[in-house]
């Protein structure tokens, strides 16, 4: 799978997803771009993106989207956190169909 992590998820996150193709939004050159843009130019490239934006959900209509959202709960968005959250990441990379949102943590 084409994983895409939102800028605010250390991209050290991403050589723990193996054997998925990673990327972050700082590698695509996309940090200034707001959700709906980024989610409508990840679309085309990426199945999946990964982000610890709580409100993204409400702010996007994810359906209309050909990419599935994995939001990441976590006291703070540093990588000792977010680790823990490894095992259900994976999992929901395998299953959550595109236009869908699932959240995993707290």
């Amino acid at each position: 799978m084409r994983v895409l992590l939102d800028e605010c998820i250390d991209w050290r996150l991403g050589r723990e997803l193996v054997p998925h193709e990673v990327k972050t939004a700082r590698q695509m050159g996309w940090t200034t771009l707001k959700n709906g843009e980024l989610l409508a130019l990840a679309s085309a490239q990426f199945d999946i993106f990964v982000t610890v934006d709580r409100n993204l959900s409400f702010q996007q209509d994810i359906i209309s989207f050909s990419i599935a959202v994995v939001g990441l709960w976590a006291r703070i968005n540093q990588l000792a956190d977010l680790r823990p959250l490894l095992p259900s990441l994976l999992s929901a990379i395998e299953a959550t169909p595109p236009g869908t949102a699932k959240f995993i943590g707290q």
